[in-house]
């Protein structure tokens, strides 16, 4: 484990690296000229000056709505270097939720992008005065309309001035009053269970977590990124952006969703030595790309329920996946919710170099995490140097428990929220520890995520179930697109999103009517509940299964929301 020792404010350490290495490539485009250390430090002193003479000051709150993009990171830096707190707000936000994170959180000013101004635009002279636009930084008049917007892009639109001016170190520091304590970020989240909460992060605790993250997976000048997760989860924040900018590292952006046919052609440009992913996006390319190769020829799909041919099938995909990356990957981190068992046992049997981290928006996020080369199947890692933590109310058969935390990482409190702030801590022999709500055990010092305890099922003997487990199972099946799983009327019901392109394939040629084609989905569903009933132990089976014709919504780290559907 290596340990390295940061100083005390995000800034601070943004700016040594800076000073380090003033050529180096920071921030870019793919395909396009990038942005040096150097400059990026000329930009968060000119957005600075500019908020600052604004009226921007120390302790005021500035929003930013944005898809991601090198100038989203200079907002951030530009106002947490005044010592202002940023409030960056997730784009799939509807615009009465952006609305209620504004006038909550008491936002001063906001920088926001073309295509979500329309999100925005009734508050600018009502409840928001001060608006920058965050292509070119000019200032949005009161007045301003979407048209009149596109046609200052059309006139105006840059990335970044142009200036021959030295980057100078003493003008980063606008405000001498920064500390540790201070909180920089007010994070409004998306969770699964409804209404969005203000976690209240400090520079403490987010320099700390960069501190535990280095001891995970060092980084250093020779590490290229590429970002495809949304800058105001904490996630990405820290992991794929302060944390890579502390240590010279350069940031590659996409300007589009990060959808195969855009994302391959820039993995083969960039060659990232280390990426950030959630579940949603390897199982995809599991499901899709590999599996098919193993299932399509009847004797090779014999042999790969082989284990001694799995194996082997799944280190010739990994090779080639590992070439579709860029041939560089030496950290393929996978957080924000569960990773199918199928899919971690090919990336597990593959040597591919994934890790399972853990983590919450309110521990900064890293909780738990290891180095590629230490992971254990179906484990998230060892706790994280500093933090320290308990497993609290243990069922005395399995040693499950809540997983509860308490060290530097763990946020400051809710935004006026005192009442969920208070039921969010427990005290144990005199200290305050986060209750992170999720289910765990620890074996030999690793720690092994069972399921959300809002979640848990009791059964009909006081079992405990585990909804996500079961899920995974169903989920196994290439039909099979996503599931949830609930009980109702003391039943277990499951509800499933097909996979209705493959079901479409398989049927093409038969020419079905509609209700023969519903007979036949009908038929597919009762065949998945059967295969999962007899995988499961006999508490957990399902009882009755129902199609789920559309997705389900999600949250921005893809975990279905599930309080829309139970």
């Amino acid at each position: 484990m290596k340990k390295i020792k940061l100083k005390e404010t995000l800034i601070e350490n943004i700016h040594d690296a800076i000073k380090k290495r003033p050529a180096q490539i920071a921030l870019t485009w793919v395909d396009e000229e990038g942005i040096t250390y150097e400059k990026l430090g000329l930009e968060i002193e000119r957005i600075a000056k500019l908020l600052d003479m604004h009226g921007i000051k120390h302790g005021d709150k500035v929003a930013i709505l944005s898809q991601n993009s090198p100038n989203w990171c200079i907002s951030y830096l530009a106002i947490i270097s005044l010592g202002a707190i940023v409030v960056p707000i997730l784009t799939e936000f509807h615009e009465n939720e952006i609305h209620h994170i504004l006038r909550h959180s008491e936002s001063k000013a906001i920088f926001v992008s073309e295509r979500l101004y329309p999100k925005f635009e009734a508050m600018l002279g009502n409840g928001i005065d001060l608006a920058f636009d965050i292509e070119s930084f000019e200032r949005l008049e009161p007045e301003s309309t979407f048209a009149k917007l596109k046609s200052i892009y059309q006139e105006q639109k840059r990335l970044v001035t142009k200036r021959t001016s030295r980057f100078s170190p003493t003008n980063l520091f606008r405000s001498s009053k920064i500390s540790g304590k201070d909180v920089v970020v007010i994070i409004y989240t998306s969770g699964t269970t409804g209404k969005s909460k203000g976690v209240m992060l400090t520079n403490e605790n987010l320099v700390q977590n960069v501190e535990a993250c280095y001891s995970v997976q060092p980084m250093d000048e020779n590490d290229r990124l590429i970002s495809i997760l949304p800058l105001p989860h904490t996630y990405e924040a820290t992991l794929g952006f302060l944390y890579p900018l502390m240590f010279n590292c350069a940031l590659h952006y996409i300007k589009k969703a990060p959808t195969p046919r855009v994302l391959l052609p820039a993995l083969a440009k960039v060659r990232p030595t280390i990426m950030l992913t959630v579940p949603l996006i390897i199982e995809k390319i599991f499901r899709n790309k590999v599996l098919p190769t193993f299932t399509s020829n009847k004797f090779v799909h014999f042999l790969y329920k082989i284990p001694f041919f799995r194996v082997i099938f799944h280190k010739i995909a990994g090779k080639k996946l590992m070439t579709s990356f860029g041939g560089c990957l030496k950290f393929f981190g996978v957080g924000g919710a569960p990773l199918a068992p199928d899919v971690e046992r090919f990336l597990f049997d593959s040597s591919f170099p994934y890790s399972i981290g853990y983590g919450l928006t309110e521990t900064s996020p890293l909780l738990a995490g290891s180095h590629p080369s230490k992971m254990r199947y179906r484990s998230t890692g060892p706790i994280v140097y500093k933090l320290k933590h308990l497993i609290i109310n243990k069922n005395p058969k399995t040693n499950e428990g809540e997983i509860v935390v308490r060290g530097k990482t763990v946020m400051k409190k809710y935004y006026k929220a005192p009442k969920q702030t208070e039921e969010a801590f427990i005290t144990i022999n005199g200290k305050k520890y986060f209750r992170t709500g999720d289910l765990g055990l620890m074996k030999n010092g690793y720690l092994y995520i069972k399921g959300r305890l809002k979640n848990v099922i009791l059964g009909p003997s006081g079992e405990n179930i585990y909804p996500e487990e079961i899920e995974a199972v169903i989920n196994e099946s290439e039909l099979v697109n996503e599931s949830i799983v609930y009980e109702n009327n003391h039943k277990l019901t499951a509800k499933i999103h097909l996979n209705y392109e493959l079901i479409d394939d398989l049927f093409k040629s038969h020419n079905y009517s509609e209700s023969k084609l519903k007979e036949e989905v009908d038929n597919i569903l009762n065949k998945i509940k059967l295969e999962v009933n007899s995988r499961v132990s006999s508490f957990s089976r399902l009882s009755k299964v129902v199609e789920q014709m559309e997705p389900f919504e999600k949250t921005p780290t893809m975990k279905i929301k599930r309080y829309l559907y139970v």
